[in-house]
């Protein structure tokens, strides 16, 4: 007695043996994702069927979508796990390449790994070559950043004068406010150190020679350059990043224009330019926050303070604060450009960049005054 016909309750599949082990599969009418799925496992013949082949028929499709696909997955993984050969010869062409398509590539049973765990050593190694990675990249942008200077002083260089001053307006008089509240802060909290010992032995005087030697040679210059930092050098990196996500960097390649010379020389042109000038405003305010604390708090005549300041300073120490004001600046403009330039192309992107141009000039900022006064210090300057 042959096997009664399974069908579904829609009437969309109904599976009927052709003899000889065969059974034919005939599909039909809507498959869309808005109708009931249909369970494969149980449209298959009961396991006391011999069953060899199951032959997919179109009998009469109308319109399907991927719900027929992932149907005719399903149907074929439960018939092949019993052994059973699937042809699907009978169904229109697109559904054949779409299955086709869906069961070309299995999946490795070794896809799914569990994530490498590193031992300490292999950390080490891993961090070191990364920190050699961005110090060559590094040394490369200050190669071609050396380049483009050689260029402007060549009269090669390309940019706007407008930038220029536009660049020059943000590091110098924007900044002013900023650098005008720190400033003299710093200069009180020196004078508030130095009184505390100078004071005990009644030689608050030299509160004068405290201020004035700490800011002119050390806290302007330092100070200023960690307020440039944060505001400019975080701006640099959101611009750049911003336009290297909007693809601008792209464009002016593709024109043939070096970035860093539209870009990045007038940049740091400005912060070269207005760093030694915010410095000198800032050892002057420090020197006027001393003066605050040394005549309002410890009764030192302005005329006295004022002489022994004059008489602790000296041109050399204007020079090295100067000199690290230099320095700074070209720290800060490299640090913003370069992590610009290599931010990701992400909204977050440019927010990482930001924050790696600022860590980076601080840390860049605080080497460099260590190591000058190092040296200084060593040749007596």
């Amino acid at each position: 007695m042959r096997p009664k016909e399974q069908r579904d309750s829609d009437d969309r599949v109904s599976i009927r043996p052709a003899g000889n082990g065969e059974w034919i599969a005939a599909l039909s009418g809507r498959w869309t994702l808005d109708r009931p799925a249909i369970d494969a496992v149980s449209l298959l013949p009961a396991e006391g069927h011999a069953v060899e082949r199951l032959r997919l028929e179109d009998a009469g499709l109308g319109i399907w979508d991927s719900s027929l696909i992932l149907f005719l997955i399903g149907l074929t993984d439960q018939a092949e796990a019993r052994g059973i050969a699937v042809e699907t010869g009978g169904l229109p062409p697109g559904v054949r390449r779409l299955l086709d398509l869906a069961t070309r590539t299995p999946q490795r049973a070794d896809a799914r790994r569990e994530p490498l765990r590193l031992g300490s050593i292999e950390r080490i190694g891993i961090g070191f070559r990364a920190v050699l990675g961005t110090a060559g990249a590094i040394s490369t942008f200050l190669g071609e950043l050396v380049l483009a200077l050689a260029r402007l002083f060549s009269g090669r260089a390309r940019f706007r004068s407008s930038e220029l001053a536009l660049f020059v307006q943000q590091c110098g008089a924007e900044a002013l406010p900023i650098v005008t509240l720190i400033s003299v802060l710093v200069g009180l909290i020196l004078a508030f150190v130095g009184a505390v010992q100078l004071v005990a032995f009644g030689a608050q005087i030299y509160i004068a020679d405290a201020v004035g030697i700490g800011m002119l040679r050390q806290m302007g210059a330092l100070m200023t350059a960690v307020i440039m930092a944060g505001r400019t050098g975080a701006a640099y990196a959101a611009q750049l990043g911003s336009m290297q996500v909007n693809e601008e960097i792209d464009a002016f390649k593709t024109l043939g224009i070096s970035a860093l010379d539209f870009l990045v020389l007038p940049r740091t042109l400005a912060l070269v330019l207005m760093m030694p000038l915010l410095t000198l405003y800032a050892d002057v305010l420090g020197i006027l926050g001393g003066v605050l604390v040394g005549v309002g708090v410890f009764d030192i005549p302005v005329t006295q303070y004022l002489n022994q300041t004059r008489e602790a300073l000296s041109l050399s120490h204007l020079g090295v604060g100067l000199f690290m004001s230099l320095v700074f600046a070209v720290i800060i403009a490299m640090a913003g450009c370069y992590h610009g330039l290599a931010s990701p192309r992400s909204s977050a992107g440019v927010g990482e960049a930001a924050t790696k141009a600022v860590v980076s000039a601080i840390v860049g900022i605080v080497v460099a005054d260590a190591i000058i006064t190092l040296v200084t210090t060593e040749l007596g300057i």
